[in-house]
């Protein structure tokens, strides 16, 4: 979905949430994409040591989890942006330049 948008560079991907904390401090992205659900470590944890590890990446989730609580807790942990999935191929893309600009995003 993202590979049309040249501005983009995609530097990494993970399979869980360990992991995706483990790249991110390696690689140092100005945004993470997460889902909730991650193996390992939940999104909402890596989100977390993320901040911590790599204040200046902005965190976005793409995620099917629509509970007003997750979403809360999500975003009181880091994150700039929440994208259900259902809704990905509207609001990916301007929730990703809207993270990217100091702003915030929530699927509607």
């Amino acid at each position: 979905m993202l590979g049309p948008h040249e501005q983009l560079q995609i530097v990494g991907e993970a399979v869980d949430g360990s992991e995706a904390v483990h790249k991110a401090r390696a690689l140092k992205p100005d945004l993470v994409l997460l889902d909730i659900g991650l193996p390992v470590l939940s999104g909402i944890d890596a989100a977390g040591q993320i901040s911590k590890a790599t204040p200046n990446a902005k965190i976005l989730f793409v995620t099917q989890n629509k509970h007003a609580d997750v979403m809360s807790a999500a975003l009181s942990d880091g994150a700039r942006g929440y994208v259900f999935k259902t809704h990905a191929r509207r609001d990916l893309v301007p929730a990703i330049e809207a993270v990217l600009s100091g702003g915030m995003f929530v699927s509607g």
